[in-house]
């Protein structure tokens, strides 16, 4: 694995924590930010990291920032992970999310023709791209058809990735479900719901409130995820990868597990249903089949229970040690 590495959207989640891993294994890691304010954080945060300010939707200056690093290893993170903002921003969804990865993947495509050597490029890719299949689990074989902006600018990409490979490069997609973690905004389901179980079990009388809570989701952990796209990218040959558990879950378990680690049972009160919060075109079972990628040797290293427990506990530490100012 160690060599260079360029990692896009790294003050991400995903991108926080792949960058974490790969600069600790010795490798020498740079990532992309939008912001120049995010320069200086993303610096302190991960010693060692070189930051680099650049838009997937600025074809000339990411294709400078490619030159410039000549990367190793390409890793596309990018782009608003929100399902929900695509249907408000579709057009941005689809040239950041679509086109983004295809400007990327041409920048590294020249990389490689100029040094005459292997480029790996790995597209962070999405269950999305299943829309609502008719059954489950998924695997890399399952015929795509998106219902969302988001699994629409994803699955173009995702195809890109594929047109890339058969002219040559060794271009990858990891099809990655849920996962989760505390670095997780609290625009996101499982955040969302944490962060609103350990206020309750410090005292807030404000009810969660969700939308549908028996969709089935395949929540992992993102750690765990960010692995598996290692894993992928040091394969011997390239391929797509479903990374998930193969456990399903729906929302309603999620809650009730969470009221769980604060010891709550009759959850059900402190939760309000709001039909307003239902997704467009919501799928009702995305659950994955890992098998491909188990024959990396890839496991998930924490259960369902543990991701909620973690997630939970982070929380509530977040809200103990927070100043009154800072207590929402």
């Amino acid at each position: 694995m160690p060599g260079s590495a360029l990692v896009t959207g790294v003050s991400g989640q995903d991108g926080w924590y792949l960058a974490e891993r790969l600069l600790a294994a010795g490798a020498e890691v740079h990532g992309i930010v939008r912001d120049p304010a995010d320069v200086a954080r993303a610096s302190a945060q991960l010693p060692g990291l070189t930051a680099h300010v650049a838009d997937l939707q600025d074809a000339c200056r990411l294709g400078a920032v490619v030159a410039e690093v000549a990367p190793h290893r390409i890793f596309n993170l990018a782009g608003s992970t929100s399902v929900a903002r695509s249907w408000d921003e579709p057009v941005e969804a689809a040239d950041v999310i679509g086109v983004g990865a295809v400007r990327l993947l041409d920048a590294a495509w020249r990389l490689r023709e100029r040094t005459g050597r292997e480029v790996r490029f790995l597209q962070a890719s999405s269950a999305e791209i299943f829309g609502d299949p008719v059954g489950a689990p998924q695997d890399e074989s399952t015929p795509r058809n998106p219902v969302t902006p988001y699994g629409a600018a994803k699955d173009f990409a995702h195809t890109m990735v594929g047109v890339y490979r058969r002219r040559g490069m060794f271009a990858t997609a990891a099809i990655l479900y849920n996962h989760e973690s505390p670095r997780r905004p609290a625009t996101f389901v499982a955040r969302k719901i944490t962060r609103a179980v350990a206020s309750i079990a410090r005292g807030s009388r404000d009810p969660l409130t969700l939308g549908n809570i028996d969709v089935l989701r395949d929540w992992g952990y993102a750690p765990d995820h960010v692995d598996g796209m290692i894993r992928i990218l040091d394969a011997d040959r390239p391929d797509d990868y479903v990374v998930a558990t193969g456990e399903p879950r729906s929302v309603r378990e999620f809650v009730r597990e969470a009221f769980s680690v604060v010891g709550i049972t009759d959850w059900e009160g402190h939760v309000t249903i709001d039909a307003s919060l239902y997704r467009p075109a919501d799928p009702r079972a995305l659950v994955g089949d890992p098998t491909r990628l188990r024959s990396l040797g890839w496991r998930p290293s924490v259960t369902f229970e543990e991701l909620v427990r973690i997630m939970v506990q982070a929380d509530l530490d977040a809200l103990d040690h927070a100043t009154p100012a800072q207590t929402p």
